[in-house]
């Protein structure tokens, strides 16, 4: 029996669509929830699981590297888009497969290193799939295929978190890793083999591939760049969304710890993620619903404080029941306590669904239409980033703090994004003037710079095995982030020679790569340390030289971007839904 090409047709299509989505919402839910409750059980400790969540959500936040590059290859035989959609599919089955070998929690580290990998593939076969969406839908199903592609990206983070544990009982965990290989495997069969799709027009010259796409992600880098500093409502969308968009501890790995040690079972942290990632669906076509009535703005405001009470309410009855610091799991079960996570964490997943539901619409108005795609794909990158940044120190804070005091801080944090909420109007989207751009530009130079000579004076006194390291490191990296990208841009944007241009741009990379700091040994006086640590000196403080210079110098490019932005290609790496509802953007 020869099976169907659903996109010949309406039904086809969207239901195509919301299966599609189903892949990438399955091993979000595993990773997520089944393996990280999974690793606690295992007596893996809170700052460990923090950075392995926060590395399955890196690579989405580097998704618009991927777009020039769906755009640019394309097989006649398989296909444009339904290829790399093929290969994608094919080597997150086999990276989930590949798992199976590692045992854990002793084989942590290379079982997020295949994560990586994983993931880093799953946020190309969406490029890929939201490129073949904008070229497939019709305008009057674009609405609801979106609306259903959401809803395949829940029903996925069920299937992979909440099913896997809930086999876990009868078949064993291992059987996770079959289902989760199987439900995609199952798409790729019964979906993408038998898609036809419809061929876009253009291609490139033989041999002309990576330099093509080069250049796109180059073009990308300096429209994105442009778009932020444009105008002051793009200005504070940056950094609106490089902040956590309110309180995040009860849908990250700190709820999913804290289950564990007060004795749930596997059963019933997937029945408590059930419910969750249900609740959070209806209370995002609420949130939009409401958002439109009485102000976007104003609902996302009253959606990020509602956030969090429930953080509030968790970490008050904790302080209340002198459950301080983490737990080995094991002990006996705490049955109010659990009863008291099951109300905080429903509750939480209804106030952030309703901030779903009105977030991605704020940030549409703020997004200057000459440069929407790249514009709109550049702030769900840097929430990504939030996301991973946020699961990061909160598994090093409630080692170093305690549960109450993590809850406490997350509750208060979250709501600094309202800060900027002010700033981001749509009336405000257009461009000022040259010399207000380039103010923003050199301004935010010597911020930067200060963050990277401020860490060269910590790094010299601070203390490696210190309580509170962990949660500085993660601080100065996002810094370390956006220097890098700030040095990228000004090298593509001003009058530079050739050499200074490879100057900045070989300092981006090295100020990248302090990433690696973490991995130096806290004793021993080896040569490869000992450079080691000099390096880690040496790079920030040469970064924040070179950004003061940055700072005192004209964008010429800057100036002619926003004077007349070059248009930008269908499908270059668009907008996405998320990926998993209140765990990431897609």
């Amino acid at each position: 029996m020869r099976l169907p090409n659903l996109l010949s047709s309406r039904r086809g299509r969207l239901l195509a669509f919301f299966l599609l989505y189903t892949t990438e919402g399955v091993p979000l839910g595993f990773a997520a929830t089944a393996v990280a409750s999974q690793l606690r059980r295992m007596g893996v400790g809170p700052a460990e699981i923090g950075a392995f969540v926060a590395a399955f959500y890196l690579p989405w936040a580097f998704k618009w590297a991927y777009g020039p590059m769906v755009d640019v290859f394309r097989s006649a035989r398989w296909g444009h888009r339904r290829a790399w959609i093929l290969g994608t599919q094919a080597v997150m089955a086999a990276t989930i497969l590949a798992l199976l070998a590692v045992p854990l929690p002793q084989g942590l580290a290379l079982f997020t290193a295949i994560l990586l990998v994983h993931n880093s593939f799953a946020a190309m076969q969406d490029v890929a799939i939201d490129a073949l969406a904008v070229g497939t839908l019709a305008d009057d199903e674009r609405g609801l295929a979106n609306g259903l592609m959401f809803a395949g990206a829940s029903l996925g983070q069920a299937l992979g978190g909440a099913g896997v544990l809930f086999l876990a009982g009868p078949l064993g965990f291992d059987a996770g890793y079959l289902l989760v290989a199987g439900a995609i495997l199952s798409v790729t069969a019964f979906v993408v083999v038998p898609m036809r799709e419809v061929e876009s027009p253009g291609g490139l010259a033989p041999g002309g591939g990576w330099r093509a796409a080069g250049a796109e992600m180059q073009r990308f880098a300096e429209r994105a760049f442009a778009a932020f500093l444009g105008s002051r409502a793009a200005f504070a969308g940056l950094f609106f969304a490089l902040l956590p968009a309110g309180a995040m501890s009860l849908s990250l790995a700190l709820q999913s710890s804290l289950a564990v040690e007060l004795g749930m079972t596997n059963e019933g942290v997937a029945a408590l993620s059930l419910a969750s990632t249900l609740a959070s669906g209806v209370a995002m076509v609420i949130g939009g619903l409401i958002g439109d009535r009485l102000g976007r703005r104003r609902s996302l405001a009253l959606y990020v404080l509602l956030m969090s009470l429930p953080v509030l309410y968790m970490g008050w009855i904790l302080h209340q029941a002198g459950y301080q610091m983490p737990r080995a799991p094991g002990g006996a079960p705490m049955p109010e306590l659990i009863t008291h996570l099951r109300i905080a964490t429903v509750a939480f997943a209804v106030a952030m669904g309703l901030m779903y539901g009105v977030r991605s619409a704020v940030f549409m108005d703020i997004t200057d239409a000459r440069v929407a795609a790249t514009q709109f794909t550049a702030y769900m990158a840097m929430m990504n980033l939030a996301i991973a940044t946020s699961a990061t120190w909160q598994g090093a804070a409630v080692e170093a703090l305690g549960y109450p005091a993590t809850l406490l801080i997350d509750a208060l944090l979250g709501p600094l994004c309202l800060l900027f909420l002010p700033a981001m109007k749509a009336a405000a989207v257009a461009a000022g003037g040259t010399a207000t751009v380039e103010a923003r530009a050199r301004w935010s130079a010597r911020v930067l710079a200060l963050g990277c000579l401020a860490f060269v004076a910590w790094w010299l006194q601070h203390d490696a095995g210190g309580r509170f390291t962990s949660l500085v490191n993660t601080l100065f990296t996002v810094f370390f982030v956006a220097t890098a990208l700030f040095l990228l841009a000004a090298s593509l944007l001003q009058a530079m020679g050739p050499g200074a241009r490879a100057v900045c741009r070989g300092l981006a990379l090295a100020v990248l790569l302090l990433y690696a700091r973490r991995f130096i040994g806290a004793e021993g006086d080896s040569l490869l340390r000992v450079s080691a640590q000099a390096l880690v000196v040496a790079v920030p403080a040469v970064a924040a030289v070179a950004m003061l210079a940055i700072s005192q110098r004209p964008w010429p490019g800057l100036q002619a971007l926003l004077a007349s932005p070059p248009p930008v290609p269908a499908g270059a790496s668009g907008p996405a839904p998320a990926a998993g509802h209140g765990s990431g953007e897609g």
